[in-house]
């Protein structure tokens, strides 16, 4: 079809809105293009490349896949559309090999004799494990999970191994040299438990006769190294290394705050227009990451689909997928605005169920130029009205994957020493609700003695701290950016 592109994204909506609402409008042809406008990129942590503002999800039915529906198309649409960042998982099921597929179409095998190693360079592409433990015959312990859809995957290098030959190779377990991922997450965080396995191997010295958690494995496969003796080929498949999650910011604020080690280059985490009903993201989890000069993927945008009613929780069948773009209660287009514009974001990845050649009815167009935006493009207004509008048309529990809403906290594990007559009071950081945290006011005696500003910390070893020659019963109150205290 020729001139079938809009050439600005104010135009695409305009159409898309019209037709959303059974209106027939025939666009100059000053509107038109045949191919869509150069994708909008942003800075992405401490990533050489840059990243298009959407990133392609590797789930919806590129894992649960239609029969009327070709992943591989899908793929390879995303980088006609100039698309770079690409995500799939060792538990998204034929996802990887789906992966393959495209790659093969758009000469991503190394080795090959058409090789477009320039191309190659120019993308990001990330896998995951869901694996804790980095050596075989592991326990079995309380809020720890260790899952692959691989048979005989038994730790995380299993995993690093599987994707390479998934993406790259035979699937068999052979891959050819020169294949690697740009990031590789551990996937789905959602304990403090978990954290103290993972780090088995960082905060304790490695053992012939103990095991030892996936990061120390990570940083074998990103360095070329072989502490842990899992990679004996010193093999480098990964580049960085960096963790998602969508349920527990306590959980992911404690794996941050224990990287003393500077591993994390990567986060993938929920957020979308309904995360301020519960215990947020946008407040607690991504401004952490943005202090640590870590890269932020947003998912979930739509609450795994809940949000257009169709898919009551995470899709385990074909049949679950929403096909559809957006709806005219809720136009996807503003709560991929919403996300892009929330401070700390830098990308957002999301599933496709459907393309057509039609951009009006084909989802990853349509995402595609709803996500060319700045990071200051909505108002703080704006965003409000969208929270009101996902509340009402979505309804308030979209988020099934996420922790119930908390109150704002108080300063935690609060300790006093007093040494020579300075007193000195230090604390964890205390937890945001609706408003973001301003400070912590020190009290003696129901008065007011001195403030400490707020900002993210980024070390477990580095509370925040107030010292003063005072003596007396101290307290110490969380202030938020609207007054309240706690």
């Amino acid at each position: 079809m020729k001139g079938k592109y809009p050439i600005s994204r104010r135009n695409f909506i305009t159409l898309s809105s019209t037709a959303a609402a059974g209106i027939t409008f025939l666009p100059p042809m000053s509107w038109l293009s045949d191919k869509a406008p150069d994708p909008m990129m942003r800075d992405f942590g401490r990533l050489k490349n840059k990243v298009t503002t959407l990133g392609l999800g590797g789930q919806a039915s590129i894992q649960w896949t239609p029969d009327d529906v070709d992943p591989a198309s899908i793929i390879t649409k995303a980088f006609d559309l100039g698309i770079n960042y690409f995500d799939t998982s060792n538990v998204y099921d034929l996802s990887q090999l789906h992966y393959h597929e495209a790659f093969k179409k758009k000469n991503l095998i190394p080795g090959e004799p058409n090789y477009d190693k320039k191309l190659r360079e120019s993308i990001t592409i990330t896998s995951k494990t869901l694996m804790r433990w980095g050596k075989p015959g592991w326990p079995e312990l309380k809020n720890v999970r260790n899952k692959s859809n691989g048979e005989d995957v038994q730790t995380a290098a299993d995993d690093v191994r599987r994707t390479m030959t998934q993406l790259f190779g035979d699937g068999k377990g052979y891959y050819p040299e020169g294949s690697y991922v740009d990031i590789f997450l551990i996937h789905a965080l959602e304990a403090i438990e978990e954290n103290d396995i993972l780090y088995k191997g960082l905060e304790t010295p490695i053992k012939p006769n103990e095991n030892f958690g996936a990061l120390v494995v990570l940083k074998d496969f990103r360095d070329g190294t072989n502490f842990t003796g899992t990679n004996p080929k010193n093999e480098k498949l990964i580049k960085h290394i960096g963790f998602s999650g969508h349920k527990n910011p306590e959980a992911m604020i404690d794996f941050m705050q224990r990287d003393k080690y500077e591993l994390l280059d990567a986060l993938l985490v929920s957020i979308n227009s309904n995360d301020h009903l519960y215990f947020n993201m946008k407040h607690n989890v991504i401004p952490l990451a943005k202090a640590k000069g870590i890269g932020v993927i947003g998912m979930k945008v739509f609450g795994a689909g809940t949000m257009y009613k169709e898919v009551p929780g995470f899709s385990r069948k074909p049949d679950q997928i929403y096909r559809k773009v957006g709806s005219t209660e809720l136009p996807s287009h503003e709560l991929i605005e919403y996300v892009l514009t929330t401070p700390g974001v830098d990308t957002l990845i999301i599933g496709i169920g459907q393309i057509d050649e039609d951009p009006l009815k084909c989802q990853l167009t349509q995402n595609f130029y709803a996500s060319q935006v700045k990071p200051d493009a909505m108002s703080e207004k704006r965003r409000l009205e969208i929270e009101a509008k996902t509340a009402k048309a979505a309804g308030e529990r979209t988020n099934f994957f996420q922790l119930d809403k908390i109150d704002m906290t108080g300063p935690r594990d609060l300790k006093q020493e007093t040494v020579n007559g300075v007193t000195k009071i230090t604390w964890q950081t205390a937890y945001a609700a609706a408003d973001p945290i301003s400070h912590y006011e020190v009290m003696l005696d129901d008065k007011v003695i001195g403030k400490v500003n707020h900002k993210p910390q980024v070390l477990k070893e580095s509370p925040f701290v107030f010292e003063t020659e005072a003596t007396g019963k101290f307290k110490v109150y969380t202030v938020d950016k609207a007054g309240h205290r706690a």
